[in-house]
């Protein structure tokens, strides 16, 4: 299994944590987690941990939970080289059973499991919960494990208990290394994040030198150096995240960046035109405009499976690039060498995944695993560092317009996959329309910069229905809005009835093709990695 690619933005970055993943849902809130505490963080599968620790050389080891057993045959283990580098250790879950085990302890199974709420009694003082928690207190927490630690390795004493846990912390402060059964990364366990933040600031010293304004130096400095002399192409989807990454490059390397927006004809009611004017009159950014709506249709005729939708998508893209970068190399300036794109860390780490699950096909439409060899470019992607919410505050910090930075995501397929069932013409412009009453009613609600994310589906149903003195057979649309930080985990957004009740009575009214509108109340849990 490679290791996360290794960035060079990181090495401008002086303190930094590596989260050792074993396989948890919530592998990734730890990272949010640490870099809220203003301290730069990676993630490494066990299988290239050593690897990662030493490229990163990190100054904290956070050890994640996971699925496994220590008790089954090959289960995976932390490197020796970490309990032996001095570095402060946090183990979390299945990382403190490894810890004990690997260091001299003993991990049975067969006792009652922990899943959900519990509280933990605090029985000494620790570095780790020091000015947070009290001896002889409670604390409610989140625990997620069948199998629990029962002897404890030479040096580690018990910290706090709950009822099916005996040590629901325990550490080894002269090693500095501290244990949990709980799992301090996810919102349940209210205190998890200031502990988190107590082990990287005071147990490990850490400094909080990640910022957006220092990534952003660092980052101008990574991709001068990257590109050298060279040229750079970069896709634009409309969204957020490559936009970002283009005003990035051009104040890196001006001129010698040139935007692709391929417009697929799948984007929201007038977003093209917006992308046009903030980079052709706004940035003055040298911006190519390929109106390619009828090759994506025609490719998409037919075609129901929504991971199918996402391939010819991609591949579209590709195919479109390439042609671009052959007709920009006439211009007797040379061939553009880089392809910039806005991927994300959460693409990368779905992108490596090691249990084989969904998430490795969740990101079909990113290039994460690199390009065609015959395109003969590189890829630039500068943001693959950061979580959505940080690439909001890059974008604020490199002085995007407040109305883009803070527009709702809006996934590369576009509309496609918000059209189960076959893309039509048709259907797209009855989306569109609804999705454009949907926002129109939100904004005016002064609701849209509360939640996180909101659209409308076109369900592949059609509903009988009455309209006046007529009966009517048209398209069930589906509402939906969440609320959450970097979307790793959401909610949905409970909105006053009268709110909904508007935008359901303009949408049947002014959209033809519609008579029924529904609200989706499904949640996205930890774990899961997008929805559409």
């Amino acid at each position: 299994m490679p290791a996360l690619p290794q960035t060079s933005v990181a090495s401008g970055v002086q303190d930094k944590a590596l989260i050792v993943d074993f396989g948890s849902q919530v592998t990734q809130l730890i990272a949010r987690r640490v870099r809220e505490a203003g301290v730069y963080c990676e993630i490494a599968p066990f299988q290239s941990a050593q690897a990662a620790f030493d490229a990163l050389q990190p100054k904290a080891v956070i050890l994640s939970g996971g699925p496994c057993s220590v008790l089954d045959a090959h289960s995976p283990r932390a490197p020796e080289t970490i309990f032996a580098s001095g570095a402060p250790v946090l183990a979390i879950c299945y990382g403190q059973q490894t810890t004990a085990v690997q260091l001299g302890g003993a991990v049975e199974g067969g006792h009652a499991a922990e899943f959900g709420r519990a509280d933990i009694e605090i029985c000494e003082k620790s570095a780790l919960f020091e000015g947070l928690w009290e001896v002889g207190r409670r604390y409610p927490v989140w625990m997620s494990h069948g199998d629990r630690v029962t002897r404890l390795p030479p040096g580690f004493t018990v910290k706090a208990v709950s009822e099916n846990a005996p040590f629901a912390i325990a550490s080894d402060e002269s090693r500095k290394i501290f244990t949990t059964m709980f799992h301090p990364e996810v919102v349940h366990t209210p205190d998890g994040a200031k502990l988190i933040s107590n082990f990287v600031l005071k147990v490990a010293g850490l400094k909080p030198g990640w910022t957006m304004a220092a990534f952003r130096g660092e980052a101008i400095r990574a991709i001068r150096e990257k590109v050298g002399a060279g040229r750079v192409l970069c896709g634009l989807s409309g969204g957020v995240d490559s936009a970002v990454a283009a005003v990035l490059i051009h104040e890196a390397i001006g001129e010698r960046l040139t935007c692709v927006f391929v417009d697929h004809g799948l984007l929201r009611m007038g977003e093209a035109e917006e992308v046009v004017r903030l980079f052709r009159d706004h940035y003055n950014i040298p911006l190519v405009h390929v109106d390619a709506a009828p090759m994506f249709l025609k490719e998409l005729t037919g075609v129901a499976d929504p991971e199918a939708k996402r391939k010819i998508i991609g591949k579209l893209f590709i195919d479109v690039f390439e042609a671009e970068a052959k007709k920009i190399a006439a211009d007797g300036n040379g061939a553009p060498q880089f392809l910039a794109q806005g991927t994300l860390y959460p693409d990368v780490i779905e992108s490596v995944s090691f249990t084989g699950g969904p998430s490795v096909t969740i990101k079909s439409h990113h290039n994460v695993g690199g390009l065609p060899a015959r395109m003969n470019m590189q890829l630039v992607e500068p943001l693959r560092e950061l979580f959505k919410d940080e690439v909001r505050a890059l974008g604020r910090e490199l002085g995007l317009p407040a109305a883009f930075v803070g527009r709702h995501p809006f996934p590369g397929p576009g509309l496609a996959i918000r059209l189960p069932g076959g893309v039509t013409p048709e259907k797209l412009d009855i989306l569109r329309r609804a999705d454009a009453v949907y926002l129109d009613e939100i904004r005016k609600a002064g609701l849209y910069d509360t939640i996180w994310q909101a659209f409308a589906v076109l369900l592949p149903v059609r509903s009988v229905g009455v309209m006046g003195d007529g009966r009517t057979y048209d398209y069930v649309c589906a509402l939906r809005a969440v609320t959450s930080v970097d979307g790793m985990t959401a909610d949905f957004f409970p909105f006053d009835m009268n709110v909904l009740g508007r935008a359901a009575t303009r949408i049947i009214n002014e959209v033809k093709g519609v008579n029924r509108v529904v609200y989706d109340v499904t949640s996205k849990p930890p774990g899961t990695i997008e929805w559409e």
